[in-house]
């Protein structure tokens, strides 16, 4: 899995990267595995799937906390 950069993640809806989300998670868990019997060759994808659940997550509460600002301007 390549990172992938924020601005891709920002043009996705937050459907998208809910779903997204879940399926770095659910790759995490599969390297892991892998990891532990020792089939994974590459381990800086651990790195990649890290950063890119945290840019994910940190989009979303933006977006979460722009929607109150907003509401409460209202």
């Amino acid at each position: 899995m390549a990172s992938i950069y924020s601005a891709e993640l920002r043009a996705m809806s937050d459907d998208e990267l809910g779903d997204k989300l879940e399926e770095l998670k659910q790759d995490m868990l599969t390297m892991r595995l892998n990891y532990s019997i020792g089939e994974l060759t590459d381990t800086s994808e651990f790195k990649k799937s890290r950063r890119t659940i945290a840019r994910i997550e940190t989009i979303l509460r933006q977006r979460q906390l722009a929607a109150q600002v907003a509401s409460e301007e209202s």
